[in-house]
């Protein structure tokens, strides 16, 4: 089994507050690691997805007053719209009791649901921590050319073969559009959805011009923003923020989009070896998102990302914001020997960051001049990881 990084996480949140709700996409290994957290105490598992256990539920209130005593554990929340004015007042009531932490642990497939339930019913009552696919760190650098292949959803990143790994992303894309999407919104037709899906995986990295997918889809702007809304609520996909503080310039202020997991991005785009990934053209703009979504999945709490770009081209791959106001600049290149661009040093002229960074797919860390470090992947996170 993965050491995942958020278990610690997971049993501090569960220590201190009476509700925590666990939120990533799909197959990123929720289920796994909740059983993990749960295996030495006295617990109930829900599968709300399960006709069995949502029967059980029928009567919410009276069979979840049988297991004040133990970590209740709902799986795919959001099948069961009408359960948090419950679980609140149960919170309320196993608080009087003197039980103030370690009651619910909630699972869910999508930012938007879980949220807007809690948002008036368990505020105060809940923690929210999200698990995404598998990072560097918990696959170890010798792992990362077959995790920035594969991606990292658990099933996918440890198939036999490359091959196999394809043919499970190929079959979870599938079951996505037709059976689990249609769960959270309006009904989209499944071909329809996949060509934007796959749309934006041709523009990884580039700015979000909802007009022109709209035209390319042959639907209407404000259908083009539901779906990437809606993907982005799903935890599929990023839209990374620009930086938006005053710095005397003119700032780009449009997203970049991002499918968030590689695996995805090369599925989508037919791509099924290292040497077919290689020869793409996505392949800088994958390079790119695999970093950016292990940097922040490595990132400490409260630490927000972004991008920086000036219509003078200075231009910021990555900006750390730390609570403290500290800026970590990074740039991202596909190179054994990255060079740093004008646009990178006018950016950091504009915002003075503390710390400047070139990640590189080689391993050796070493001085670029005026300030700017060469590191490798697996050791900027680690740095990161180190902060928490």
């Amino acid at each position: 089994m993965l050491n995942r990084f958020l278990i610690s996480q997971l049993r501090e949140e569960l220590a201190s507050s009476p509700a925590v709700a666990l939120l990533g996409p799909r197959q990123a290994g929720k289920t796994t690691l909740a059983l993990q957290v749960a295996k030495l105490i006295p617990h109930v598992y829900l599968d709300l997805e399960s006709e069995r256990d949502r029967g059980k539920l029928a009567q919410a209130e009276l069979y979840l007053e049988g297991h004040l005593d133990k970590l209740v554990i709902l799986d795919e929340v959001h099948r069961a719209p009408g359960l948090f004015p419950v679980l609140r007042g149960l919170i309320d009531k196993a608080r009087q009791a003197g039980k103030e932490a370690g009651q619910y642990l909630l699972l869910g497939s999508a930012s938007l649901q879980v949220l807007h339930q809690s948002g008036e019913t368990l505020a105060g009552r809940i923690a929210y921590l999200e698990l995404g696919p598998l990072h560097v760190l918990e696959t170890g650098a010798d792992a990362m050319p077959a995790l920035w292949l594969r991606g990292g959803f658990p099933s996918s990143f440890k198939a036999p073969s490359d091959a196999r790994s394809w043919r499970w992303r190929d079959n979870f894309i599938r079951t996505y559009l037709e059976r689990d999407i249609p769960q959270f919104g309006p009904r989209i037709a499944a071909e329809t959805l996949r060509r934007f899906w796959t749309m934006l995986a041709h523009h990884q990295g580039g700015m979000l011009n909802v007009a022109h997918l709209a035209r390319n889809l042959g639907v209407d702007a404000k259908t083009a923003q539901s779906y990437v809304d809606l993907l982005c609520d799903l935890l599929l996909v990023r839209r990374l923020q620009a930086w938006h503080h005053n710095t005397g310039k003119r700032l780009v202020k449009t997203p970049k989009v991002y499918v968030r997991d590689s695996g995805l991005v090369h599925a989508l785009l037919g791509i099924q070896s290292q040497e077919h990934l290689l020869s793409h053209m996505v392949l800088g703009a994958s390079w790119e998102g695999y970093c950016i979504e292990s940097l922040l999945a490595c990132a400490p709490t409260g630490v927000s990302g972004f991008f920086y770009r000036t219509n003078g081209g200075a231009e910021i791959d990555l900006l750390l914001s730390w609570p403290n106001g500290d800026l970590w600049a990074i740039e991202i290149k596909r190179s054994s020997h990255p060079k740093v661009e004008r646009g990178f040093h006018s950016a950091c002229d504009d915002l003075k960051p503390t710390r400047k960074w070139v990640v590189y797919p080689g391993e050796e860390n070493y001085p670029l001049g005026h300030d700017i470090q060469a590191i490798s992947l697996h050791a900027l996170c680690q740095s990161l990881q180190a902060q928490a």
